[in-house]
């Protein structure tokens, strides 16, 4: 059962770590690569930032993002800030974030994201979460997946799981962790069972890893789409 409160206590405690660990990096190392292409740490910290200002406008009922290349334009104006101003950005936005989820309100409706994309208010902490706890790993800087934790990562599986559910361009497929087992993909032929670490698991399925430590018991590792 999502527990929205419980949530946004969990993305409190992660964007806390994330800062106290980025407070380390010096100019030069937010200029430097991400571990995302294309990205430099500047661009990561931005995006953490006008994330959260989205998910607000999520919550108070106002579109996420005025359009895609506005949303691109506010990354690449704010990636080369200096650091000081980053975290400052990270820690005000976050703030507002928790402001707006503490507001009294009903859970169960559906808000609108990205895309065209639905959902229930009550996920958007956890989705929260999640860009925080992956970034944290993308800016890499000793904080990585083996270091989520463990009740995070099997929820993003069962997540990721879903989000890739009925997908004709995603053949059938088993995920089998040590700590729990989840279906995805199309649903014609036999499934192709992929089985791993939770943490080996949730970089394949989000993209940060090639998939190179699961199992597949000899079948092709099935080709995922981008996020």
């Amino acid at each position: 059962m999502i527990d929205p409160l419980r949530d946004l206590d969990s993305v409190r405690e992660a964007t806390e770590r994330l800062l106290a660990a980025a407070a380390g990096l010096d100019e030069a190392a937010t200029a430097e690569p991400s571990r995302l292409p294309g990205w430099s740490r500047g661009h990561v910290l931005a995006h953490i930032s006008r994330n959260a200002e989205a998910l607000v406008n999520v919550l108070e009922g106002r579109p996420m993002y005025t359009s895609g290349e506005a949303r691109e334009a506010d990354i690449e104006r704010d990636a080369p800030r200096p650091l000081t101003d980053q975290l400052a950005d990270v820690r005000a936005t976050a703030a507002r974030f928790q402001a707006a989820g503490a507001v009294p309100a009903d859970w169960s409706r559906t808000v609108e994201l990205r895309n065209g994309i639905t959902d229930a208010a009550a996920r958007i902490p956890f989705r929260r979460l999640i860009e925080v706890e992956l970034h944290h790993v993308d800016l890499g800087i000793g904080y990585d997946l083996e270091d989520l934790p463990k009740e995070f990562a099997e929820r993003e599986i069962a997540f990721l799981a879903q989000r890739f559910s009925g997908r004709p361009d995603v053949p059938p497929t088993r995920i089998v962790a040590d700590t729990g087992e989840w279906g995805t993909g199309g649903g014609d032929g036999d499934p192709v069972t992929v089985s791993g670490t939770a943490p080996a698991l949730l970089g394949w399925l989000a993209g940060r890893r090639d998939g190179a430590a699961l199992n597949t018991a000899g079948a092709p590792l099935p080709a995922l789409p981008p996020l």
